[in-house]
């Protein structure tokens, strides 16, 4: 539980693609490429049907480099859904940024439909688990 606020982290982990603070908060590419092995590492302990959310461009194309893919394949896009190599998926938002808020590139709404969107894709494949398990209890 966080004390400012009170809310509970259930059933999902926080990392980011970049482990140090660069100059202007803007991470260059050589900054990711050095610490992506962490991220890799990370991704590579998650189990199969994992949601991973990226929360813009920079943490998108993080993700594509730990699993060795292609940016051309995988393009971002606020509310993109996108299958992983790895039985994941990649979802993509616009970061949360002061500035992404105020000027209304991320609304709280646009933000929230990306949530409900992992939410449901997670409790359908929990869903489809659940009645492969019922049916082969069956046989």
């Amino acid at each position: 539980m966080h004390a400012a606020d009170g809310l509970w982290l259930t059933g999902c982990r926080i990392t980011n693609a970049v482990k140090c603070v660069p100059p202007q908060n803007k991470p260059e590419l050589r900054e990711i490429k050095r610490c992506n092995c962490y991220l890799k590492t990370e991704l590579e302990t998650m189990r199969e049907g994992t949601a991973v959310l990226a929360l813009g461009n920079i943490a998108h194309q993080a993700v594509l480099l730990a699993f060795e893919l292609k940016k051309s394949q995988f393009r971002f896009r606020h509310g993109a859904r996108h299958e992983l190599p790895s039985g994941s998926a990649l979802y993509d938002s616009y970061h949360c940024s002061r500035y992404n808020t105020q000027t209304k590139r991320l609304t709280q709404a646009m933000f929230e439909a990306v949530f409900a969107e992992i939410s449901n894709d997670l409790n359908s494949r929990e869903n489809l688990a659940t009645a492969g398990k019922v049916l082969e209890a069956q046989d």
